[in-house]
């Protein structure tokens, strides 16, 4: 717990820009003996950080100058405030996962250190094979300042056993028939719940607090939060009235996807559909039920991809930025790059590919890896990000707040959101 009050994104890296100017990055700062490296992560995954714990040991034994390397948890949730915070405080860690929709602060605000360099200066590191789309998110000037360990495409998992059970067509009865749609699988949904109690469809991680996971939705209808020069705002748009439009009806009349304060689990068999990352599939293996993997069903505007995606970065304020760099560029190198696969998509054209992918993930067949996986990876776009995101985001959530009611007057509401956010979007 802290009892101060927690900085803003934007203003914390704003400060931490201001006092690394004059700092020459990465290749400049002198080696260290007896490092102890940190890097924050949000996961908890126990096999996860094993296997993180195995390539830093594997490190550590070729490279004595490090004492550790700890990989350091922090809650999914409030992520990026707590590692702005610890910024901020002069607490940087060495390393650190930074989320897509929070990348344009800290590429832009100089709160990550240049890596290029170094990756390209490592043996056998072979950075062209570093896809070019993946990692356009982590330049500034044209610099590499973060790896995109993870390039996860948003996927639809079905539970086939619940969707029987409930006298329904199974995931790829409905592709067959054409009904991939999102109309489709709420009208399908709305029966599972009919007949079992149990959810319809549910957008993982979103409860109503979390709205840009809401973009795995509204793509299909061809809106986004604001225009592609993030200069002004679109949720006022006819598209995404229409999408939340179908959200709300779902949530609301349907009753296809829980409403407000009523959570189901996918993984414990209490929905049929759910749309999270591929990364997820690790989950399945103690699921017991039939399941299946389909792309992100169509909206209006036809099939669509979304991918999230994640990045680790160097921070500039951490006191052993080129050991860091080094240690990052052994963790991501072609070898761990495969190992790391299993759970994070990866950025390398050469493993992009169903034998690498299959064998990083077993549950998964060989067609639902080269029919969803890869396309997803290769055509996604990622969720929608800003400058000074955290407060964006606070503002889009407190004004959207009011549409998950009954008789909530959707149009009116998403004015109301632009109305809040536009002056931070003319900034």
């Amino acid at each position: 717990m802290r009892s101060a009050k927690p900085l803003t994104t934007i203003g914390v890296l704003a400060v931490s820009a201001l006092l690394l100017s004059g700092c020459s990055g990465t290749a400049e700062t002198p080696t260290a003996t007896d490092v102890d490296l940190r890097m924050t992560v949000w996961t908890s995954n126990e096999d996860q950080l094993a296997m993180f714990d195995s390539i830093a040991d594997e490190y550590m034994a070729d490279h004595p100058e490090v004492a550790s390397v700890t990989f350091d948890p922090l809650p999914f949730e409030d992520y990026t405030t707590t590692l702005t915070t610890q910024v901020a405080g002069g607490k940087a860690p060495d390393l650190a996962w930074i989320l897509e929709n929070a990348a344009p602060d800290f590429v832009a605000s100089g709160a990550l250190a240049p890596i290029q360099e170094t990756l390209e200066n490592t043996k056998g590191y072979e950075f062209d094979d570093l896809n070019e789309a993946a990692t356009a998110l982590w330049k500034a000037d044209g610099e590499l300042v973060a790896y995109p360990f993870s390039t996860s495409p948003f996927v639809m998992f079905a539970n086939d056993d619940l969707l029987k059970a409930a006298g329904q067509p199974t995931a790829a009865e409905l592709q067959a028939q054409g009904k991939w749609n999102w109309e489709g699988v709420s009208e399908v949904g709305a029966a599972v719940n009919a007949a079992t109690g149990k959810a319809g469809f549910v957008i993982r991680d979103f409860d109503y607090t979390t709205w840009d996971n809401l973009a795995s939705v509204w793509m299909g209808w061809g809106a986004a939060p604001w225009s592609e020069d993030g200069a002004s705002c679109t949720f006022d748009s006819p598209e995404m009235a229409d999408a939340f439009a179908f959200l709300h009806d779902a949530a609301f009349v349907k009753k296809s996807m829980p409403g407000p304060g009523t959570t189901a689990d996918f993984f414990a068999g209490d929905a049929a559909f759910t749309v999270t990352q591929i990364s997820r599939a690790s989950l399945l293996p103690d699921a017991g039920f039939a399941f299946d993997l389909a792309p992100l069903p169509e909206g209006p505007e036809g099939s669509y991809s979304m991918v999230g995606q994640a990045g680790i970065g160097v921070m500039a304020q951490g006191e052993n930025t080129q050991v860091a760099a080094e240690f990052l560029a052994f963790f991501s190198n072609p070898e761990n790059s495969e190992k790391l696969a299993q759970y994070f998509p990866p950025a390398r054209d050469s493993q992009l590919n169903v034998d690498t992918l299959a064998a990083a993930n077993p549950v998964l067949t060989a067609e639902q890896i080269e029919n969803v996986v890869v396309p997803g990876i290769a055509t996604g776009v990622v969720r929608p990000g800003h400058t000074d995101s955290a407060e964006i985001g606070q503002k889009v959530r407190a004004a959207l707040d009011a549409i998950w009611t009954p008789d909530a007057d959707i149009p009116a509401v998403l004015s109301s959101v632009c109305k809040a956010v536009d002056p931070l979007l003319e900034k």
